[in-house]
């Protein structure tokens, strides 16, 4: 598959290709990026390469960065986006899995930022009627900063995490530092005096404009549960999001928040598309007029 993405501020970024635990030592794996076929490989020495398959000569950088292996076709910042729960000793880091949906990255975001949408496709779990309001909340783009934060959010949830013993009104905060990656920060049971939350975190890989890779995990304060039984709780979350991101028309983020009707619980998502407006991003995206 050739190259067909020439949009600078997607280029320019970093994209994660795996978790680790998901890499086979010494084997050549095989992944899209942006419109463009890509090899990668950790050695035994732990050296990382990720390459074209069109043309071996060109090496793409790498990093290592909250137990992924991230790759650019273009100049990348130096660093990533700071997560500073990951390096913090009480916590499990759980990759949840990888899943392929046919949609874009901004679709995808934009889902991930959405609480109105726990009562009816997380029943049970996230949400619940007649518990469906979305109260008001803060959202703020920082500029020194380069992301959006959505703060003071509040949402009843029957089971919050894996951990929770009951129903209970959960505090959120959302975070939006990368183009294609998000984080949801929420209260940790039993550490809510200390206003320690754990972490749920989407990392996307634009595999082409209207078709996705959605590398998922949980950074938890949860010594009771398994890392397996972790991961199957958040499978069991994205396989509900899955076929309704899917449904989702147009398949491409439109950026003209005018496109879409839209109410108080789209307050983060019309903050995102105006902050990709502003980027310039042009890929997987219909631009505003």
């Amino acid at each position: 598959m050739t190259q067909d993405c020439d949009d600078p501020v997607v280029l320019n970024q970093w994209h994660p290709l795996s978790s680790f635990n998901e890499i086979v030592v010494g084997q050549k794996h095989r992944t899209v990026l942006l419109g463009r076929s890509l090899f990668y490989q950790q050695t035994a020495k732990g050296e990382l390469f990720v390459w074209s398959c069109d043309n071996v000569s060109f090496v793409l950088p790498t990093k290592r960065a909250y137990g992924f292996l991230w790759t650019s076709l273009g100049i990348p910042p130096d660093e990533l986006f700071a997560v500073e729960e990951i390096d913090e000793p009480d916590r499990q880091n759980v990759a949840t899995g990888v899943f392929g949906v046919n949609v874009s990255f901004g679709r995808a975001i934009e889902n991930f930022l959405d609480m109105g949408h726990f009562p009816f496709v997380h029943t049970g779990i996230l949400g619940e009627e007649p518990h469906t309001e979305v109260k008001e909340y803060d959202v703020d783009v920082s500029e020194s900063r380069d992301e959006i934060m959505a703060t003071r959010c509040r949402f009843y949830q029957p089971q919050a995490s894996l951990a929770s013993a009951a129903g209970a009104d959960v505090d959120y905060i959302f975070r939006v530092p990368h183009t294609n990656c998000a984080l949801l920060y929420k209260s940790s049971p039993g550490y809510e005096a200390e206003g320690r939350m754990d972490v749920i975190y989407m990392f996307l890989q634009p595999m082409g404009p209207e078709w996705t890779r959605a590398h998922t995990g949980m950074c938890v304060i949860d010594v009771a549960n398994s890392y397996e039984s972790i991961r199957y709780f958040q499978q069991i979350i994205f396989g509900q999001d899955k076929s309704i991101l899917e449904n989702q028309f147009p398949k491409r983020l439109p950026l003209d928040s005018r496109a879409e009707t839209p109410i108080r619980a789209d307050k983060s998502a019309i903050a995102y598309r105006r902050w990709l407006a502003k980027k310039g991003l042009t890929y997987g995206v219909i631009p505003s007029i």
